[in-house]
């Protein structure tokens, strides 16, 4: 391992990736639930920067605009890495250990399935505070707004396209966290994470747990909100009517979930495993599964 300056190389990377993935996949539930609650916070605190960011941006060039939201938006991933929290998204890239028959598929599903339930919960935590603290009425009615016509745009994919959506989103975030392996200071991993996360936004790629909240939210607001809300936002209730719970857990939900194990589990975790792993020829595992690495980045 290089010494505490320097970063590592790919090689170790992809060895610390490995290292952290085999550390969840057999770690106690209970921790991953927890880290999981905080992941799913933070996620969703990202995308209460990202909405604020929005509001009053329509004067901005569409594509500034875009990339400011996806700026501030690296906020939620930067306190997950840093924070040591478990993102489903990243936690797609536990295939690198069972490719290498460190853990079992049970062991990978049980800890996919804690995490993506951990997660959905803090988001909704995240909402339900958001909501009764009245953010959302912000910028007379600007700050809803912006969750309801982002919400009726990620509800209105079709199932093919929020798939490969899904797909083109966690290609990025675990690009994000493969770097931030790389770093061995709270500034490397920042800088590594940001810019493929505001790349993602900015393009409008589709996050699951980023959608735990915003859609859910703009569902919250739809159906709760009194008349005063839809004058002063200048908007008119009937135009969400295709923003539903159906649409939102079978036209967005779960092809956008399908479509972030593809891109982070097997376009990133397989791909690097297959390089670094498969080809270079396995290397001796230590008994623990490598203590000394599993926590290099969190997530």
């Amino acid at each position: 391992m290089p010494d505490a300056q320097g970063i590592l190389t790919p090689a170790q990377v992809a060895e610390a990736a490995e290292d952290a993935a085999y550390a969840k996949a057999t770690g106690r539930p209970l921790k991953s639930f927890l880290l999981g609650l905080t992941a799913g916070g933070y996620i969703a605190l990202g995308f209460v920067f990202f909405v604020t960011s929005q509001v009053g941006a329509a004067d901005l060039p569409w594509g500034i605009a875009r990339v400011i939201g996806g700026v501030v938006f690296a906020t939620g991933l930067a306190l997950v890495v840093l924070t040591g929290a478990e993102l489903f998204t990243s936690s797609t890239l536990t295939l690198t250990a069972r490719a290498s028959g460190r853990i079992t598929w049970g062991q990978l599903l049980k800890n996919w399935g804690v995490v993506y339930v951990a997660n959905f919960i803090g988001a909704l935590t995240i909402v339900a505070l958001v909501f009764l603290g009245g953010t959302w009425r912000g910028a007379d009615g600007g700050w809803g707004a912006v969750v309801l016509s982002t919400s009726l745009g990620k509800v209105n994919h079709p199932f093919l396209e929020a798939f490969v959506l899904g797909i083109l989103c966690n290609l990025m975030v675990c690009l994000a966290i493969w770097a931030a392996y790389s770093g061995r200071t709270t500034t490397d991993k920042i800088l590594a994470v940001t810019m493929p996360i505001a790349l993602f936004v900015a393009a409008g790629f589709e996050h699951s747990v980023a959608n735990m909240f915003m859609i859910p939210l703009g569902l919250l607001i739809k159906y709760t909100a009194g008349a005063d809300f839809w004058a002063e936002a200048g908007l008119v209730q009937g135009d969400f009517a295709g923003l539903t719970w159906d649409a939102f857990l079978v036209d967005n939900l779960l092809p956008v979930t399908l479509g972030n194990i593809v891109g982070g589990g097997v376009m990133i975790g397989i791909l690097y495993w297959t390089i670094f792993h498969h080809l270079d020829g396995p290397r001796p595992q230590p008994e623990q599964g490598g203590k000394g690495t599993a926590s290099a980045a969190g997530a």
